[in-house]
């Protein structure tokens, strides 16, 4: 399972992408993934918003993840 982070959410984690190991506890929906990474970056909470996109298709709290998912994260953006 590869993480890919933009904007803001890859300034907190300090990197545009991350993958879960083989041995690693899996989030097995975006609301776990959500709570993993917060635990993990509490900076994270703070956001007002945080889409994910499984697939390259925006996902709700309580679709499910598998392994060779491919999970975006998209803070909120400002334009001007």
């Amino acid at each position: 399972m590869e993480v890919l982070l933009f904007g803001i959410a890859k300034d907190i984690v300090g990197e545009s992408s991350f993958r879960f190991d083989e041995g690693d506890v899996l989030p097995g929906s975006v609301f776990e993934l959500k709570q993993k990474l917060k635990q993990s970056f509490p900076e994270l909470d703070k956001l007002s918003s945080l889409a994910v996109a499984v697939n390259s298709e925006y996902a709700e709290d309580e679709e499910k993840l598998s392994r060779g998912d491919e999970i975006a994260l998209i803070p909120p953006v400002s334009g001007g």
